[in-house]
């Protein structure tokens, strides 16, 4: 009989959830594929299934997947403290550091070490993104049906530009009606019952513990508390320097963004840089491009761009207080309303979600999404590596091809821990640009 792995403490958890605040580079894939192999490779708190079956959840909620599957995670180990716990210290570290660098970059005008440090980081989250795609694909393409799903994602998304939302639905919707036509080719996410299974805290065998069963009281409960600690700080500052005042309008506007960032980052980046630009003057065009660049050189999710936008909004809209003072209420302004909104959505959603897990139709479904995921992660990876090691108009990036492979090989092969790969290439990044 399979020994069931001890279930960490609220404190080991804890350290856990704050070393992943700093090592999770690499946009929603690789924070998801860096999750994916300590949560359910290395430590065995999550079973594979009930990682996917949560992961294919947070895809279809608005906001960041990867925080919010850090969310779910922690609420499943340690109850509503747990998912707090976690899902705020995705992003916390993130949000400091890029409140520094932003602070930089609005005194100063540059940081350039930042782009030699993530030119080491890039290739190293190559590296992660194609050994993810390579895990998950080995774990979730089971059938001939689950790979043709796989390549058709990838063909969508990578040659015809197709929304992520789309091939997310698309393949739920096949998944659910294949479980009638073919059950045995799409049901294919159950738990394996085997011995790496059993192991896990957290797995398809275990039973489901009391704080995760719905319950209206609770719902409602949620609902009150989360709506008003998501409106109070925006009110407070409205009441506080008029509501007609930047930081009242940074609370709304990002408040309203909140509920519709559905694809990721990079569905979202439009709307706002268009609003933020055109509308509000918070930030010039090639200011949201350096934004950019730093939320992605950063940990945590890349929508963090937005605190940026928020933080130059009330560096150059500053009276009556200093640009520091204004700009700093800028950026918990636009974080608070940006991610508290995550917690609402996990902490209502998920019970009914984990009550499910035995629904074949739904297995079915998330399925498919799993093998299409698989596809838009081998895209991410390839996409990375045209840009990283073949850029535009430019020879071959082979420092890059170096770190890649080293770093891919060592993931795969010696299970190098992902910190050190992630330090040790941001270093290999800044002495090599120091050399040249």
């Amino acid at each position: 009989m399979p020994v069931v792995q001890a279930h960490p403490s609220f404190g080991e958890a804890f350290r856990f959830w704050l070393k992943l605040g700093f090592i999770s580079f690499g946009g929603p894939t690789g924070q998801i594929a860096i999750m994916h192999t300590e949560l359910v490779e290395k430590k065995k708190w999550i079973g594979e299934s009930r990682f996917l079956h949560a992961l294919n959840f947070c895809m279809f909620l608005p906001g960041p997947e990867a925080q919010q599957l850090a969310t779910y995670v922690g609420w499943l180990l340690h109850k509503t403290w747990g998912g707090i716990v976690a899902g705020a210290l995705f992003v916390l570290p993130s949000a400091l550091i890029l409140w520094a660098l932003t602070w930089g970059y609005a005194a100063f005008g540059e940081v350039s070490w930042v782009a030699a440090v993530f030119d080491g980081l890039k290739p190293a989250v190559l590296a992660i993104v194609a050994s993810a795609a390579l895990r998950i694909g080995g774990k979730a393409l089971k059938s001939e049906i689950m790979w043709t799903l796989a390549a058709l994602a990838f063909t969508g998304i990578f040659f015809f530009k197709l929304p992520f939302p789309l091939i997310v639905l698309t393949a739920g919707v096949i998944g659910f009606l294949g479980e009638k036509l073919w059950p045995a080719k799409f049901v294919v996410l159950q738990g394996h019952g085997g011995k790496r299974e059993g192991r896990a805290v957290i797995d398809d065998q275990a039973e489901a513990a009391a704080h995760t069963k719905p319950s209206w009281p609770r719902s409602l409960k949620i609902v009150a508390v989360c709506g008003t600690l998501w409106w109070l700080p925006v009110f407070v500052l409205g009441a506080w320097f008029g509501f007609d005042h930047v930081l009242f309008h940074q609370g709304v506007f990002f408040s309203k963004a909140a509920m519709v960032t559905f694809g990721g980052a990079y569905a979202v980046l439009p709307y706002v840089s268009q609003q933020a630009v055109e509308n509000f003057s918070w930030v010039s065009a090639p200011q949201m491009l350096d934004g950019l660049g730093l939320a992605e050189t950063t940990p945590g999710p890349l929508i963090m761009v937005l605190q940026f936008v928020g933080f130059l909004g009330g560096w150059e809209f500053h009276e009556p207080l200093s640009p520091l003072t204004t700009a700093t209420l800028g950026s918990f302004i636009t974080t608070w309303t940006t991610f508290l909104p995550c917690f609402l959505w996990i902490f209502l959603g998920a019970p009914h979600i984990e009550q499910l897990r035995n629904n074949t139709k739904l297995t079915a479904a998330l399925s498919a999404i799993t093998a299409a995921v698989v596809g838009v992660v081998l895209n991410l990876a390839v996409w990375f590596g045209l840009h990283v090691l073949v850029p535009a108009a430019a020879p071959v990036n082979w420092f890059g091809v170096v770190v890649s492979v080293i770093a891919f090989v060592g993931i795969v092969k010696w299970k190098w821990d992902l910190i050190a790969v992630i330090l040790g290439a941001g270093v290999l990044g800044l002495l090599y640009k120091l050399s040249c």
